[in-house]
């Protein structure tokens, strides 16, 4: 057999069990509960190692060694902000965040949440809801764009094919899982794929070091092909570390992440699921740089080899991986980088159908449908998210990190304060709530294409998460302290939810109000 012919077969067997897995699951689902939340039942070893697949998308195994290979450590600030960002996003928001979204009228969606959390009423209540909406569709669309495009370029890279018959081919399957499986599907095929992305990442810079001769051997000839790649200091600039370690602002209001932290089983879980989510991104992140620089001291010194993609490296793991392997294995190390792509994007096709369907087509049809016919609206709103980033993926020059940046920051900026906020300050009010979302989002956008300047070393250079978070959060604590009205239900909501995440039990009160509640609905 030739050596495409072995890695076909990897890749074959990696499709069939992440379909078998989503057709598994479609076995679950009974209603839109269960296709977008999974009933609240992820252990928090399941929920730590599908949060960490659904973040780390194509970036992780193409952008960012990429962008170290071209660059060095300069750019490894990015996966440091990233570390801290994720520990504190499990430590500040995934407790409460699981115990406050029960208190608050058992809500299954980010938008819910925001709803149910600030009592917002009559059009206020529809203006928050649609707009949180649109928000999740129109960032996500970005965002599921950017794994077709890594898709696409893995094909590409990986088997000498076409671009686009690969991003329709890995765009298929993980429609196909997706589609059928839902939530469920989604989480147990990110914790076969975050296991694949794990090992491979930590196979690949091993066998390439002792390849080349040790640990020694090969920092020596990164320094020799580029003296600044080991630094992190060499060509920064204040605007430029600060907009690398800005990207773990971006966790607080990623609804593909979080929404993870509403599914555990009760939110004394988080702490467990904290130091399993984050020995597993440390080890990645380590392999991925790790990565980067032996592919920097390989290619530097093995002039007949060279990197498919050149001009922007993105695909120095799947060269190493095709040089260092026998070709079965190369497969299987191949697949990770699909495992990688595919469970970022099936996690968010699951909140783009939450949100249309759950925040936009609902509030349209104000009425109740049957669970099987919101079960197969969900279904229906994937296809229809996954066709117009498909559309978008149609450009094969499109820069994965570019995409998942701009998309990084619109959540980041738009949901992020208000998350802390919603779970952390009593004031915060409907109308403060909405507009420091909106002005989160707006700001994103205009600093990213009309105000900010990618090139500059002053301040017009910071990435556009930083001054969209901080309007936000400004915007935020200055409304709700004009409009703040004194509510004693959202007193009761807060402390409730307080107590719950500290101890696992909802107060007796809240608890026959949650199922008053959910009887009237």
């Amino acid at each position: 057999m030739t050596d495409q012919t072995y890695q076909y077969i990897a890749i074959g067997i990696y499709f069939l069990g992440m379909i078998a897995i989503g057709l598994w699951a479609s076995t679950k689902n009974t209603d839109t509960e269960d296709y977008m939340l999974g009933g609240r039942s992820l252990r928090p070893s399941v929920a730590a190692l599908s949060a960490g697949a659904s973040d780390m998308s194509g970036w992780l195994v193409m952008g960012l060694p990429g962008a170290i290979y071209m660059v060095g450590l300069l750019d490894a600030w990015m996966a440091i902000g990233l570390t801290i960002g994720a520990w504190v996003n499990w430590k500040l928001v995934a407790p409460r965040l699981r115990a406050y979204s029960e208190v608050a009228g058992n809500a299954i969606t980010i938008p819910s949440f925001f709803d149910n959390r600030l009592k917002a009423h009559g059009l206020s209540s529809r203006i928050l809801r649609v707009s949180c909406g649109l928000i999740i569709l129109l960032f996500f669309i970005f965002y599921v764009s950017s794994g077709m495009v890594a898709g696409g370029k893995f094909y590409q890279t990986a088997f000498g094919g076409d671009y686009l018959l690969g991003m329709l081919v890995i765009a298929g399957v993980t429609i196909l899982y997706t589609l059928f499986g839902g939530f469920l599907g989604a989480t147990f095929t990110d914790v076969a794929q975050g296991l694949l992305i794990l090992v491979a990442l930590v196979a690949v810079p091993i066998v390439a070091m002792f390849e080349y001769g040790g640990p020694a051997e090969v920092f020596g000839a990164v320094r020799e092909a580029n003296p600044d790649a080991l630094s992190l200091t060499a060509g920064a600039t204040v605007v430029g570390v600060a907009s690398s370690l800005a990207w773990g602002l971006g966790y607080f209001g990623q609804p593909h992440i979080v929404v993870r932290f509403m599914a555990l089983r009760k939110p004394t879980d988080a702490p467990t699921g904290r130091r399993i989510g984050i020995s597993w991104m440390v080890l990645v992140v380590l392999g991925t740089v790790s990565t980067a620089l032996t592919g920097i001291a390989y290619f530097s010194t093995h002039p007949e080899a060279s990197l498919t993609d050149a001009q922007s490296a993105e695909t120095v793991f799947l060269d190493l991986a095709q040089i260092l392997f026998h070709p079965l294995v190369a497969g299987f190390v191949l697949a990770a980088v699909l495992a990688a792509i595919m469970s970022t994007v099936s996690s968010q096709l699951i909140v783009s159908s939450s949100a249309a369907v759950e925040d936009l087509a609902m509030l349209v049809i104000k009425r109740k449908l049957a669970p099987r016919v919101q079960l197969w609206m969900s279904r229906g709103s994937v296809l229809a998210v996954a066709l117009i980033a498909a559309a978008i993926a149609f450009d094969d020059e499109a820069a994965v990190l570019d995409l998942v940046s701009f998309a990084w920051a619109g959540f980041g900026a738009a949901f992020g304060p208000l998350m802390l906020l919603a779970l952390y300050w009593r004031k915060l009010t409907a109308t403060g709530g909405l507009l420091s979302m909106l002005t989160g989002a707006g700001v994103t956008i205009l600093w990213a294409y009309v105000i900010g300047d990618p090139e500059s070393t002053g301040i017009l250079g910071l990435y556009e998460i930083v001054p969209g978070f901080a309007a936000a959060l400004v915007v935020g604590v200055v409304v709700s302290l004009a409009t703040y009205r004194p509510s004693e239900r959202i007193e009761r909501e807060f402390e409730a939810a307080r107590v719950f995440a500290r101890t696992g039990e909802i107060p007796a009160s809240e608890e026959r109000e949650a199922e008053s509640v959910g009887s009237r609905g």
